[in-house]
Parts: structure tokens; sequence; C-alpha cells
């Protein structure tokens, strides 16, 4: 009984989670965006103050906006994967 409950309101909000996971996915990228701006900001910075530490601070500027656009790429899966799998 309580099962059929569940799943007419999971059907019924098929339409906003749908909506949600568009949304969901724009945010994703969005704060990819600005993070990966942020790491190019602090790295500019370093490099500036620290002509010649260049190299170390340009591997770590790289793996962390790796990190960064993974954890994005991860978000923007899982709401395409809301989106289509009905």
């Amino acid at each position: 009984m309580i099962l059929s409950v569940i799943l007419q309101a999971a059907t019924d909000l098929a339409p906003v989670a749908k909506m949600g996971a568009g949304i969901g996915a724009g945010l994703a990228a969005v704060g990819a965006g600005i993070g990966v701006g942020q790491i190019g900001k602090g790295a500019l910075e370093a490099i500036a103050r620290q002509p010649e530490a260049i190299g170390d601070i340009r591997s770590n500027m790289i793996l962390a906006a790796a990190l960064v656009e993974g954890v994005a790429f991860f978000g923007i899966v899982v709401c395409l994967l809301i989106l289509f799998i009905k």
C-alpha cells in the first residue's frame, strides 16, 4: 500500500526532478568555472610573489584544477542521469 503511494508521488514529481536536474547541472558548471578561476588567480599571485617556484606552483595548480573539474563532471553526470533515466 505505502509503496504504491510512494511510486505515485515519484511519478507526479518527475517534471520537478527534471527541472532540478537541469538547474543542478548548470550550477555544477558555474561552480567549476568559479573554482578554476580562483585557482588560477591564486597561482598567478603566488608566481608574482615567488617567480623561482613557478614549476611547483604550476603543477599544484593543474592538479587542483583537475580535481575541481572532476567533481563538476561527477555532478553533471548525476544530474544527467536524473534527467534521462525514467
